[in-house]
């Protein structure tokens, strides 16, 4: 039932390449006169797309290999801005601003995930997180330095608030307030901050989901993040966000629509909700949702990252090009 997420590996190399590249400067590689990472072209939209993507660096190897209908298949993907998600490993603030920086240069909005409570996923395939509640704060502080009061989303904590509302006992009291915390601190640099929620098939009771999020902090954060990593119908989670959205003052919500273009996995095959056959990519990342309430369909999880080694997957995060290629080409309107 739980959404799980991509693995959070180290990105410092990648981070500090990026801010000699954007965050000295201010100028794209683009702007330097220097080749971009790739040639697939971004879509149009606020959000930023990152040109040296997993999805884009495949796209121009099925290139190379003569895969020239799978590569035109997996720009779907490559195409589509999607978030990146920070965690403890490397620099945490040099990550942040090089993420940042790039996007400011290319005049667009990065999403971010913010992936690193204590005992994050409950112990399970993406199982880490800060030692203790002194380093998940300082994490927020490094995370809050990098934006630097830049435009920005982040996604608060995925599974953090829903898991001690359904299976991480004991928990609950103090991941409230880490998260409270955190919305605070990432609010005050800059960031529109949304604390990820579940979705529909995990925690039922939207009373409590919403008392848990007005203790979270939910109040001072822009609202609260749906469907993340999970394939739930647009229809199904809008009509949960509002029911929640209706207890807290009409908060708005985000969906993550990367992988719900078919809906839910029902088949045989457990668990349904790790890489499920048969699924799809959903509507790309666009504010014109036609809901005032719903702020935003967003790819949250990367279209193709493993949820976990599941029917003989490979670890959670790790870039899957097959099923990506399945999910690009199951897509009705990306």
């Amino acid at each position: 039932m739980s959404a799980r997420r991509r693995r959070i590996a180290s990105a410092a190399l990648a981070a500090m390449a990026a801010l000699t590249l954007a965050g000295c400067s201010g100028a794209s590689p683009e702007q330097q006169g220097q080749a971009p990472a790739t040639i697939v072209p971004a879509a149009a939209s606020e959000f930023w797309v990152d040109p040296g993507s997993t999805a884009a660096k495949q796209v121009e190897q099925w290139r190379k290999d003569g895969r020239t209908g799978d590569a035109a298949e997996l720009e779907k993907i490559a195409r589509q801005p999607v978030a990146h998600w920070i965690g403890s490993e490397g620099n945490t603030t040099d990550e942040t601003k090089g993420i940042v920086s790039q996007a400011k240069a290319a005049g667009r909005t990065p999403v971010l995930v913010a992936y690193n409570i204590p005992n994050r996923d409950c112990g399970q395939y993406s199982s880490g997180g800060a030692q203790d509640d002194d380093s998940y704060r300082g994490f927020v502080q490094q995370m809050a330095d990098g934006i630097g009061g830049a435009k920005s989303v982040v996604i608060l904590e995925p599974d953090a608030l829903a898991q001690t509302l359904s299976k991480c006992e004991g928990e609950q009291g103090g991941r409230e307030a880490l998260l409270s915390s955190a919305v605070k601190t990432l609010s005050g640099a800059g960031a529109e901050v949304y604390i990820d929620a579940g979705n529909p098939g995990f925690v039922t009771d939207t009373g409590q989901l919403a008392d848990g999020l007005r203790k979270s902090g939910v109040d001072q954060a822009a609202g609260f993040a749906l469907n993340v990593s999970n394939f739930q119908t647009n229809d199904a989670v809008e009509a949960y966000g509002k029911k929640v959205s209706d207890e807290i003052g009409g908060k708005k919500f985000v969906i993550d629509t990367s992988r719900n273009g078919n809906g839910s996995y029902s088949g045989p095959q457990q668990p349904t909700w790790c890489n499920p056959p048969g699924r799809a990519l959903g509507t790309p990342p666009t504010r014109k949702t036609g809901d005032s309430r719903v702020a935003a369909y967003l790819w949250i999880k990367e279209p193709g990252d493993s949820d976990g080694d599941c029917r003989g997957s490979p670890s959670a995060g790790d870039f899957m090009p097959d099923y990506a290629l399945g999910l690009a080409k199951a897509a009705k309107n990306s």
